[in-house]
């Protein structure tokens, strides 16, 4: 079957931005998706995406005119209900014949099959394969249906009296097979070969393509339009990097803001712009905000890393003398950073300290009080953990205070990206010392995966706060996430808490801080078991964070069962699990360990408090073996302490290797469960011993298959 390349494109207006480059990958892998189930191309076809402003498009190559004929076999009933005792066709198998458009001559040339427990007849039948028509447009349907399109528009079609819904009013279907059209309808318009190039610059008002593998080259010779999103898209990064490098300094690396230009331009222009330089004066975090969020400017830095007063814009066109497309983006950037530094100047007028009280009068959350109120528990909790890391308690109080005060401020109010950055400058300002200032910037970190952790005790301690102050209050009143839904980012503030313990790290035990955290609300305002239901959604979150980490399961259950909250352990206790496992002897201990405690559990059971505490007798190691292990178990618990107490928590299970001949002799030749109650105690005694050396580090039993 000869096949050719298809091209489809949908000529649209403006597309939203931040939405393009999904929409462009979904349209093409849809559109592929549903000719290959259809039969109409291979699943491993080459595909190829484009997305602008105004076109959504997908080439796919070696597609068939049309789908080969399929065989198929259809179940109709079980063989007793169709066919009466003289194996004549029953009212009911006539009438199912009927309905699938069978002739009923066909009865004797149904196919007895055994299906399940009885047996039942078949229609076998031989389906005609789509055409390419019918195919595309079957796929163009179900494509435009489940794009993931932020805002669905309904607009009149030009009859005046149909409509129709899509992200844009539509103006253009191109769907070609090499240089045929295929002849398909979609919102209202009939494919043809025709489109539209770029608004201002395209050669001609109307493009005509004249083969589906013509299309690119035709948009960027004829059409000036870069239709390709990643070619376009690395178009302007060339260009960026170009125009600063002439500047001798860099663009601010922003791969949202590329994405989003990208999808602004079909035909990208950077030009150099610039402003005043006083404007500096205002910290640069607010400049360049303004200029990203507002603008969609790449501000320039030098090679410090400092924001210098030029930009680069990127423009749409590219006209023989760009002054005043230059001059006219620096005259609207201009009255942006005035505002910027007006806020600045009005917020320094007033001091952090004196906007603390005003945060009583902001609603938190209705049953957790306001902002105020919040703002004390963080506080006292952030005094405790300073305390417990060896530093100064007032500074982390004083820290976690102002650290929402910049919420009231101008700046923030106009970008609250900015919370937090602007409360560090402002507390610089009113005389704070710096590591408190620091610390209250750093409270909001980690903001996301990947983001920088707080430096130093201050800085942990009100981060730490914070955020188990948020995730223990409103996990008290019920708010628990659920699927995908998560309001007040409980997993992101859990993921933060444990990457703080965790990568820092800290040695403070995390069961402690959930329950220090519950305990500054009110009683009864949270529920009764909200340390312990946060502990459990804080080890789930920790149990992700260590799988993407690449640990094994069996690993982070083993260190897990014995870690009792010492969070700062779980990395280092976890390589020593990995190393250990690596051993060719580490499953046979593993499995020698399991042993040990099911026996050690059942003994619990039947000895109960006399097992409690008890101590190994020497006197009562009747059989060499016993004795063997426990002298073994003598030789190495002072070196196996060593490396636990050094956190050579490896080397702590590697001296373990020796003991493996000792317990294998053990089980061989001792019977623990004898009658004898004072051997079988001492017995027992000796294999509670034996599990406790052995599981400093983890449960290795948890290692066994």
């Amino acid at each position: 079957m000869s096949t050719k390349n298809l091209l489809v494109e949908l000529l649209v207006e403006e597309l939203p931005p931040k939405a393009l480059k999904k929409l462009g990958e979904s349209f093409a892998d849809s559109i592929k998706a549903s000719l290959s189930a259809q039969g109409l191309v291979a699943k491993e076809a080459v595909v190829t995406a484009y997305a602008s402003p105004r076109r959504l498009a997908v080439h796919v190559a070696s597609v068939a005119a049309q789908a080969a004929d399929k065989s198929i076999s259809q179940k109709l009933m079980p063989v007793s209900v169709g066919l009466d005792a003289s194996g004549q066709a029953t009212p009911a198998l006539l009438k199912k014949l009927a309905s699938i458009g069978a002739d009923t001559s066909l009865v004797p040339q149904l196919k007895r099959a055994v299906d399940g427990k009885a047996e039942a007849l078949f229609f076998d039948s031989t389906v005609k394969g789509a055409t390419l028509a019918e195919g595309l447009q079957k796929a163009l349907g179900e494509t435009l249906a489940k794009l993931p399109i932020p805002k669905v528009m309904t607009y009149q079609l030009a009859d005046g009296w149909s409509s129709v819904q899509f992200a844009r009013p539509a103006h253009g279907l191109v769907a070609l097979r090499g240089t045929e059209i295929v002849p398909i309808e979609i919102l209202g318009l009939k494919a043809g070969r025709e489109t539209q190039g770029h608004r201002f610059e395209a050669a001609s008002a109307m493009l005509e393509i004249r083969d589906a593998d013509s299309y690119e080259a035709q948009m960027e010779n004829e059409g000036a339009v870069i239709p390709s999103f990643e070619k376009r898209r690395a178009e302007i990064a060339r260009q960026l990097a170009a125009a600063a490098a002439k500047e001798g300094l860099k663009p601010i690396e922003d791969d949202a803001l590329l994405d989003e230009v990208t999808a602004l331009v079909e035909r990208p222009n950077v030009l150099p712009g610039k402003f005043e330089p006083e404007f500096l004066e205002v910290p640069q975090e607010c400049l360049i905000l303004t200029m990203k969020a507002n603008q969609k400017y790449f501000p320039l830095l030098d090679v410090d890393g400092k924001l210098t007063n030029k930009f680069l814009i990127v423009s749409n066109i590219r006209p023989a003398d760009a002054s005043l497309v230059i001059g006219g983006n620096e005259r609207v950037v201009r009255p942006r950073l005035a505002d910027a530094k007006f806020f600045f100047d009005q917020d320094r007028k007033k001091t952090l300290e004196s906007r603390v009280e005003k945060l009583g009068s902001v609603v938190y959350h209705n049953k957790l009080g306001t902002q105020l109120q919040r703002t004390e528990r963080v506080a006292t909790l952030a005094g405790t953990i300073a305390r417990l890391l060896g530093a100064d308690k007032a500074d982390a109080e004083l820290a976690a205070r102002l650290a929402k005060a910049d919420l009231l401020t101008d700046m923030v109010g106009e970008f609250p990206e900015l919370q937090g950055i602007m409360g560090r400058y402002y507390a610089l300002h009113d005389c704070e010392d710096k590591v408190v200032a620091d610390a209250i910037e750093a409270h909001y970190h980690p903001r996301f995966a990947g983001d920088t952790l707080p430096q130093g005790a201050i800085a942990c301690a009100v981060a730490l706060a914070d955020k188990l102050e948020t995730v223990a209050g409103i996990y008290g009143i019920g708010q628990v996430p659920t699927g995908d839904k998560d309001p007040f980012g409980l997993r992101r503030h859990a993921l933060g808490i444990l990457r703080i313990l965790i990568e820092t790290p800290l040695d403070l035990p995390l069961p402690a801080l959930i329950k220090a955290a519950a305990g500054n609300f009110p009683d009864g305002l949270l529920s009764a078991t909200v340390a312990d239901d946060v502990e459990g959604f804080m080890l789930d979150r920790l149990r992700g964070y260590l799988r993407e980490r690449d640990f094994e399961v069996s690993h982070i259950e083993a260190v897990l069962h014995i870690l009792d909250g010492r969070m700062h352990e779980v990395l280092p206790r976890l390589q020593g699990v990995r190393t250990f496992a690596a051993l060719e002897v580490a499953k046979d201990l593993a499995a020698a360990n399991k042993r040990v405690l099911n026996i050690i559990r059942k003994n619990q059971e039947e000895l109960g408090a006399d097992l409690t505490g008890a101590t190994v007798k020497p006197a009562l190691l009747k059989e060499a073996a016993e004795r063997d292990l426990h002298q073994a178990m003598q030789d190495i618990t002072p070196f196996a302490q060593g490396y636990l107490d050094r956190g050579e928590y490896g080397q702590n299970l590697k001296v373990l290797v020796t003991l493996k001949p000792f317990i294998d002799d053990f089980f061989e030749k001792v019977m623990v469960m004898c009658e004898d109650k004072a051997l079988r105690l001492n017995r027992a005694a000796l294999l509670q011993q034996l599990g406790r050396l052995m599981n400093q580090v983890a449960d290795i039993s948890k290692l066994a298959a």
